[in-house]
């Protein structure tokens, strides 16, 4: 395991604002470990929790929550966090659409349609490891005190 790892990694995903200061938009990111707690039947169930310690291919959540704390509805909200350094991208987490994904923070899209530099020059088919950012559009306008949680699964790298 590497103490503090986590510290940082949790820094880097720290959400940037939306808009300006007065948004009625809240965003929060938080970054949970992944641990398998074994039941009395023998069977085991995943649990989320906050990590003091992870290391290399310790699987985390990076969450981010969102809650419209304004009076009027929010319609057209796009979403996206950054995959933090140190981590890499697995999947989407939870019920739901899944995410765009983006290997360069520009261009978003399934994964299967990216497609990044190769060593030998030209290009080949983007891979999980190549994500660097989660992209979500809310298909529904976020009500005025309302919100909700959209995730996705990460490894230590």
């Amino acid at each position: 395991m590497i103490p503090f790892l986590f510290a940082a990694v949790a820094a880097a995903a720290s959400p940037q604002p939306a808009a300006a200061a007065a948004s009625p938009l809240a965003l929060t990111t938080t970054m949970l470990a992944e641990t398998r707690v074994p039941a009395a039947d023998g069977s085991v169930t995943m649990k989320l929790a906050a990590p003091n310690h992870v290391g290399p291919g310790d699987r985390v959540v990076v969450q981010l929550a969102y809650r419209n704390r304004g009076t009027a509805p929010i319609a057209g909200l796009v979403l996206a966090n950054p995959v933090p350094n140190g981590l890499a991208y697995r999947g989407p987490r939870g019920a739901g659409a899944a995410p765009e994904v983006s290997v360069d923070g520009r261009t978003f899209g399934p994964l299967s349609t990216l497609r990044v530099p190769a060593v030998a020059g030209g290009t080949r088919p983007a891979t999980a490891d190549d994500v660097t950012h989660v992209r979500w559009r809310l298909n529904s306008p976020v009500t005025a005190g309302t919100g909700g949680e959209l995730a996705f699964q990460a490894i230590v790298r």
